[in-house]
């Protein structure tokens, strides 16, 4: 179900174009008609384009991902604010600082001077400077404020813009193309999409259109955030009963090894006894008549076991020698 519908965006004016005089020609596929030297901006398409553009953010918003809101037009700029905070995104609606993605590093620079200040201020250490000095700094914080205050915690950079009018943000558009951020933006019928990524043709100068796509916007954000916050804990719980697996496993493993434990014990025990049994078998047989212990077998001793002699066959060889030395002696003896 498409999270906004043709009548709605009708009603907030949102398919007000500008004059036919100042149109972009590349703006040709999202024009429905030209009344009253006015283009009138197709919404069907619009609504098409704010389910993708949607489903992109919330997406992002699952993920973790931060989405930077740009808009320093008079009638956007309170709009953005109230709805960026709601979801805890950050926003830019005073001047765009140049080089705020491009030179990163320095912006986050400004950003950690404005926390030392604030780190001052609850220390202590403020009230120790001088009164020029004091004002000085103050001065300075209010000034960081104002232009760095909204992307505080911003620790990287984003993984995408959302512009409101890319005319006059033009800077911040390059700068993201430049870092391959994905931008998407409310383009108005006198603007060149080219460089916007996922164009949301609608009229971005009347403060009812801006509320309204804006809205639709930050719900689907929530509504990521809301899934990631639901999946955390699903993972919490999962783990707490991992845990809790595994010490029942260990647990029983110890329980094992004692059973174990009093088996191999058991038999120890029963060759402790056999003396005793063995002791009793002696005495009820010097008990019993002479007559029966006779008609009882009696073991024959074990025979001798002649160890083998290496050189027995030299042996034998040596005794058929002498034989015949002998035969001729006793020859000898009778002549």
């Amino acid at each position: 179900m498409p999270r906004t519908n043709f009548q709605e965006l009708l009603d907030a004016g949102a398919h007000f174009g500008h004059l036919k005089r100042k149109w972009n020609p590349k703006m040709a596929p999202y024009i429905f008609m030209e009344k009253n030297g006015i283009h009138i901006i197709d919404l069907h398409k619009t609504v098409i384009k704010i389910e993708e553009a949607s489903n992109v953010m919330k997406q992002l918003a699952r993920a973790g991902r931060k989405i930077l809101f740009v808009a320093t037009k008079k009638q956007a700029k309170d709009i953005v604010a109230e709805n960026a905070k709601s979801v805890n995104m950050p926003y830019v609606t005073e001047r765009w600082p140049g080089g705020m993605l491009t030179n990163f590093p320095t912006i986050r620079k400004a950003v950690k001077k404005m926390n030392t200040i604030d780190k001052m201020l609850t220390d202590g250490t403020f009230e120790t400077l001088a009164k020029r000095e004091r004002l000085q700094v103050t001065r300075q914080r209010a000034k960081l404020e104002k232009n760095l205050g909204s992307i505080a915690d911003l620790n990287r950079l984003p993984s995408a813009l959302f512009v409101i009018d890319i005319q006059k943000e033009m800077n911040a558009v390059r700068e993201a193309n430049r870092l391959n951020i994905p931008v998407i933006a409310m383009v108005d019928t006198c603007c060149d999409p080219t460089p916007v990524d996922y164009v949301i043709p609608a009229n971005d100068d009347a403060a009812k259109s801006i509320s309204y796509i804006m809205g639709v916007l930050c719900q689907a954000v929530a509504e990521g955030l809301s899934e990631r916050k639901l999946e955390k804990e699903k993972e919490g719980t999962e783990e707490k009963e991992n845990q809790q697996d595994n010490v029942k496993d260990l647990s029983g493993k110890k329980l094992r090894t004692r059973k174990s434990a009093g088996q191999h014990e058991a038999p120890a025990g029963g060759e402790n006894d056999t003396p005793a049994e063995g002791a009793k078998s002696e005495s009820a047989v010097k008990d019993e008549p002479k007559e029966v212990r006779s008609q009882k077998p009696v073991a024959e001793p074990a025979a001798p076991v002649e160890e083998p002699v290496a050189d027995s066959g030299k042996k034998k060889g040596n005794v058929k020698e002498n034989e015949p030395a002998k035969e001729s002696q006793a020859d000898s003896a009778e002549v």
